[in-house]
This record gives C-alpha cells, structure tokens and sequence, in this order.
C-alpha cells in the first residue's frame, strides 16, 4: 500500500498504465470548447417557490446539443449511434443523458466510451431540461421545449416534467417522493429567467446532502479488516481546503482507489466550525477531470496540484 504522498508501483505497471493511457488517448472522442451552460446554486429555502418551475434532478451526464454535435459540460464530443440524434434540431438543447435512476457508473461509461455500440445506447435517454437558444424566458422555454421534443419524436428523446409547487411543504413532498423511487432530488428552475451561462439563483438544486469536488493527493493504507486495502484518500478542494475521505468507499474501489491527481466528488451534510466538509463521503471519481469552471479557474490563477 502507498504512503499519504506517494504510489510505489512496480515499473511494470507502470509501463502497462502508460500504454493503456496512450489507447485510450488515441481512441477518445474529439474535445470542442466547452459549452456555455447554467449551472445551479443550493437552494437554501430563501426564494419565492410560487417563482419557480420543479423538475427531478437526474443523477446522469449533461449532455449538450449544439445543433450538429452532442458534447459533454466539458466540451468532449460523445459518439452516439447514427439513429440516435436523427433527426434532432440545428437549434441547441441542454439535458441529461441517463439510463436509470442510481445507475451513474453506468451512463457516464457508455457515454464517454468510444462506439459503445447500439446496444447499450439503446438503453440511454436524452432528458431535455432547456432550449439554450430560445430568447425568452423559463415560463415560454417550458411549452416550447415539449414542443421541439414532440416533433423530434423518439421515444429515448425525454422532456423533464416540470411542475409547480405551492410552498415549502408541498417541495418537501415532492422531494420525498423522488427520494422513495431512488431519485437523487430536485432542481428549481426561476419561470422569469433567461437562459444564460454561469451559476446564479434562477437555477437551485436541492438535495438531501451536498456535494462537491476535489483533487486526490494521497492514498492512505487501511488497517485492522482493510489491511492491504486503502483507508483513506487526501484530497484537497478547489480553494485549497485539505482533509481526507475515509467512508463511502466499496472493497473493490478500495482496492484500486483513485489515483493521485484524480478529481472526485464527495457528499458533505455542512462545514465544522473550521470550515471543513462535515461527514465527507466517497461518491464516484470524476472519469473526466475537474468540472470544466474548476479547470478554468486554474488557467487564470492556478490550482492545488501537489
């Protein structure tokens, strides 16, 4: 097992990781600029709920629709099927490329795999959440959105139900009822807002925990039932938070944990009065990096990297 700081691998692995990085690298789908996309703040209760439209939060990967190319947040382009975005607008749409709820692992690799086949994207939707393109505001994007998805007409293309609540009871309910069918939660989306790129108020996610990033920069080896496996990961958060991860974790991934320089995301339920994450818990690794806002912020003043 590694230290906190460094991976003793054996040369031959070593070699065999680098050859497996360059196939991959040769295989992957061409990258574009990342597409300018809202993104969501936490809602924290201090809205005017009878403001907003409700949707299920899908636990799946964003998938964005240029007019002629499908392309990840991160502007990575995703080689679907031929029949798969038939027929689909030259206009933009914004939405969430899932398979079933809890099934994350899943989606995120046959969407980020090379010709995954008809197969398995036979089993992908595309849930359109927004029409990036349309010029008016969420209460005419809403009618506007069923109406593209009717005249693309395929039964894996998917406009989100949005719905209305009338105050905090009823979100709560309605929260309660995604978490029973083994939802992830809800979005909030403002009807008066426009579409527009960057995180504000007129977009809220609500879950029954929070969640964010980091970057792993230590593996720490278990003891006692994990002896042999990893105990703990050191990450350190975007804005150079150091702590370490030790829960939320299966044997298997135990066993091959992420490496070092790796991006995840973890479940926190608020900050200790030291300002660290409060419970943190493994969720999954990040298969593509940092969110693309993380990774932009690096270019202009630099991330945590040792």
């Amino acid at each position: 097992m590694t230290s906190s700081r460094i991976q003793n691998r054996p040369l031959a692995t070593l070699v065999l990781l680098a050859a497996v990085t360059g196939l991959l690298a040769a295989g992957a789908a061409a990258a574009d600029e990342p597409p300018r996309v809202t993104l969501a703040e936490t809602y924290d209760g201090d809205v005017d709920l009878t403001e907003y439209w409700v949707s299920e939060k899908y636990d799946g990967v964003r998938g964005y629709w240029d007019g002629e190319h499908l392309l990840t947040r991160g502007g990575v382009r995703v080689d679907p099927p031929d029949w798969f975005t038939a027929g689909w607008p030259d206009t933009a749409l914004d939405g969430e490329l899932w398979t079933a709820r809890g099934d994350f692992a899943r989606v995120s690799g046959i969407v980020r795999a090379h010709e995954a086949g008809d197969a398995a994207w036979r089993d992908v939707s595309y849930r359109v959440f927004d029409l990036p393109d349309h010029p008016g505001p969420f209460d005419a994007r809403v009618p506007a959105i069923r109406a593209v998805i009717a005249r693309i007409d395929q039964p894996w293309v998917v406009a989100i139900d949005q719905f209305r609540v009338a105050d905090g009871r009823a979100l709560d309910a309605a929260l309660d009822a995604v978490l029973a069918r083994g939802g992830e939660g809800l979005m909030l989306h403002r009807g008066g807002a426009r579409y527009h790129a960057g995180r504000s108020d007129d977009l809220l996610k609500l879950k029954p925990y929070a969640d964010a990033e980091a970057k792993v920069v230590g593996i720490n080896p278990g003891a006692g039932r994990l002896d042999g496996l990893m105990g703990s990961l050191d990450v350190v958060t975007p804005d150079g938070r150091e702590f370490a991860i030790g829960s939320g974790f299966t044997d298997e991934q135990r066993a091959d944990p992420p490496p070092i320089g790796s991006w995840i995301t973890y479940r926190h339920n608020g900050e200790t009065a030291n300002g660290l994450p409060r419970f943190a818990r493994f969720l999954r690794r990040r298969p593509g990096g940092p969110p693309p806002e993380i990774a932009a912020e690096a270019d202009t003043r630099g991330a945590p990297d040792d």
